[in-house]
């Protein structure tokens, strides 16, 4: 099982909209439809979409880790157990034989601080996270790594997703793909759909592919 962080562990996507209109407005930048524009892009990609492709690459890194050190801070204010996506720890605890894996965009980081404020992390051996690899989602590259790191077929994984990015990158990849939707989503081409971890969906269907 290979995990997607935010939108999958963590309800994060309110957090994140917050951050970066924080953000943006000590920078003077009025965005509309934030949460739309953001969905799925890593935050290099954000950035230069938000304000100018002409930026230069360590100025881009320092726009996106600023906001993600704001999005920290105020997920610690508000306590981050309260963004546990429902059912996770129980599901993780039931299938605690399988093999799992974290397979983000996030940046390591952040990765770090949910898995540590929600106490998961001896359920998740492996990290990948998209700066390790040379292309990431919507290309199959982190969760090719991610498998390649539980010596795991891609054809004997399941992929937890949220955007239709990842769903894009996990198909690439050869996996099942699972989305779960805690932020309203059109997903295409995955082979189950359940809004958390508590929907009774999910467990018919891995007993099915026993």
């Amino acid at each position: 099982m290979i995990f997607d962080l935010d939108g999958v562990l963590v309800h994060s996507m309110p957090l994140h909209v917050t951050a970066w209109e924080q953000y943006l407005t000590t920078l003077g930048v009025q965005v509309d439809n934030m949460e739309r524009r953001m969905h799925g892009k890593r935050n290099s990609e954000l950035v230069r979409d938000l304000m100018g492709t002409h930026l230069a690459d360590d100025v881009v890194f320092e726009h996106g880790a600023a906001k993600e050190r704001l999005f920290r801070d105020l997920m610690l204010q508000a306590g981050a157990e309260q963004y546990s996506v429902p059912g996770l720890r129980a599901f993780l605890e039931r299938h605690a034989d399988v093999p799992k894996a974290i397979g983000s965009n996030a940046e390591l980081a952040n990765i770090d601080f949910v898995l540590d404020e929600l106490g998961l992390r001896q359920f998740f051996p492996v990290i990948v996270n998209g700066l390790q690899v040379s292309r990431p989602k919507p290309f199959p590259d982190v969760y090719l790594e991610a498998a390649a790191q539980l010596k795991m077929q891609p054809g004997d994984c399941i992929v937890f997703e949220d955007s239709p990015t990842g769903v894009d990158a996990a198909r690439a990849a050869g996996m099942r793909v699972v989305g779960i939707e805690t932020t309203p989503t059109q997903f295409e081409g995955v082979d189950l759909h359940v809004k958390d971890f508590v929907d009774p969906q999910l467990e018919r269907w891995l007993g099915e592919l026993r």
